[in-house]
């Protein structure tokens, strides 16, 4: 069993504590239980506090003295269809502040036939003041004549009002077989949930709901097939497939990312008189350009080559 905490404290910002507690249980051989309880906080980067940097379509903007009266975005185009002043919805942005969470996870690992390694958890995580964004228009409108006189656009860095929680779980196998092979699998899903909030905070969550990967690899092999005799070659093979998600970050750079998949492979020869390990490998293998992010660029084969000295081995 095992109890912590932490403080954390910031120029800008308060004293936190965050405690934490986590207990291990084994039963029998291999099999083991653990439960977890932590808290912990994430301080505004240093963009959320000062940026300011123009986009074109708005600005970016850091919030370290808080925002009034925005105009939230629909509400103005409701404004320019109607030229009724009764649609326009104002809006406060308080000063952002750390984004606080609360986490419990449990876990359970086995081994299974002294060949099958099993590995899964899942986990509930509930954030106070999540950090994100809020998009707003400062404007000057003449009453009289019902008409918008400038109007700037902001994304502003912001806390939510309501707790916003995650939970998913993640579950890992590794099979290893004829002394040098294993194959190994992984699966995640992972949701976030604004229970219910009408907050119009942006959480910036970014994180696909199911992904898995699948792959096949040999460490130090040392056997003969047929007359060859394969000595200290390793390899890896991985295929990894992503479900698409909406990506929200800038104005410009918000909206959804497809679905993809890819394989990444990698040999490598030990070489014990030199000290030395080379390898030869590809992220992407198959050069199926994908983008990962809403607005970035394609980003297709990573090729690479090594060769790695081990002085303590002399």
């Amino acid at each position: 069993m095992n109890v912590t905490a932490r403080v954390d404290k910031n120029e800008n910002f308060d004293f936190v504590v965050s405690p934490a507690a986590s207990a291990v249980y084994t039963y029998k051989k291999d099999n083991v239980i653990r439960l977890s309880f932590s808290s912990a906080i994430r301080n505004p980067t240093i963009a959320d506090q000062y940026l300011y940097f123009n986009v074109g379509r708005a600005k970016l903007i850091g919030n370290l003295k808080g925002y009034d009266s925005l105009l939230t975005v629909p509400s103005l185009f409701a404004f320019f269809n109607s030229q009724n002043l009764d649609t326009l919805e104002y809006f406060n942005v308080d000063p952002v502040r750390p984004e606080k969470v609360k986490s419990v996870e449990l876990g359970y690992r086995t081994t299974l036939w002294n060949s099958v390694f099993i590995d899964g958890s899942a986990y509930m995580s509930l954030y106070t003041d999540f950090l994100g964004y809020k998009v707003g228009v400062d404007t000057y409108i003449d009453t009289a004549i019902k008409r918008v006189v400038t109007a700037q656009t902001y994304r502003v860095s912001a806390n939510s009002k309501d707790m916003v929680s995650t939970y998913g779980f993640s579950v890992g196998a590794t099979y290893f077989f004829k002394q040098f092979y294993s194959l190994t699998g992984n699966y995640s899903w992972n949701v976030l949930d604004l229970r219910g909030s009408t907050d119009p905070i942006i959480p910036a969550f970014n994180t696909p709901e199911h992904k898995f990967n699948i792959g096949i690899g040999g460490r130090d092999i040392d056997r003969y097939y047929g007359p060859v005799h394969v000595k200290n070659w390793s390899f890896n093979i991985n295929y990894k497939w992503i479900q698409g998600f909406n990506y929200e970050g800038s104005p410009q750079f918000t909206g959804y990312v497809p679905t993809y998949d890819m394989v990444d492979a990698q040999i490598s020869k030990s070489i014990p008189k030199l000290y030395s390990t080379i390898k030869l490998g590809a992220s992407n293998l198959f050069n199926k350009k994908r983008y990962q992010v809403y607005g970035g660029p394609y980003v297709g084969r990573l090729a690479y080559v090594s060769v790695m000295f081990d002085f303590a081995k002399k």
